[in-house]
């Protein structure tokens, strides 16, 4: 349900449950995403903030996404920082997922992660991953910037992401 843009709440008073046993479900929840193909003709990467509890406490999340599929291909939490854009480049190697080329803004930190990569750079080859973006603020209302629908705690927040990604990629919970 948190996949189709209703909150913990909602979903207690939908089923009739306690608040705690939907926190319950969703901390116990094992969805992880694989990717689908081990060769991609051009991914797009980007990086999405959001927070937990107040504003000032940003997570940011940098996915790699192919537009001709939809599949979110892979992704890491962190800091906005060279770190995390390399951790996302390494998980692409340890998931041994190669691609003909990478489309991506111009972030720094991207063009050095990505470095030795054949590169698209400019927000004109990111359209997809841009459109991508929207389409989580939409779903997921702890994703929009100006909401009062907020995750309280980190491990929460992220297997809430978890969940949506799944059903993204997979279309079923």
């Amino acid at each position: 349900m948190t996949a189709r843009g209703c909150g913990i709440r909602d979903i207690a008073v939908i089923t009739s449950v306690s608040i705690g046993k939907v926190l319950s479900t969703l901390g116990s929840s094992v969805y992880k995403i694989t990717p689908k193909k081990r060769y991609y003709e051009r991914l797009e990467v980007d990086e999405f903030w959001t927070y937990v509890g107040r504003k000032k406490r940003k997570v940011w999340l940098i996915y790699a996404y192919d537009r001709d599929t939809s599949e979110i291909v892979a992704y890491v939490w962190g800091k906005r920082d060279l770190a995390t854009a390399r951790r996302l480049r390494s998980r692409l190697k340890h998931l041994k997922v190669s691609y003909g080329s990478v489309s991506m803004d111009n972030w720094d930190s991207f063009l050095t992660a990505f470095k030795s990569d054949n590169k698209r750079v400019g927000k004109q080859h990111t359209v997809g991953i841009e459109g991508n973006n929207c389409r989580l603020r939409h779903r997921l209302r702890r994703a929009v910037r100006r909401t009062c629908c907020f995750s309280k705690k980190l491990d929460n927040h992220f297997k809430v992401f978890d969940l949506v990604f799944f059903y993204i990629n997979y279309g079923y919970v």
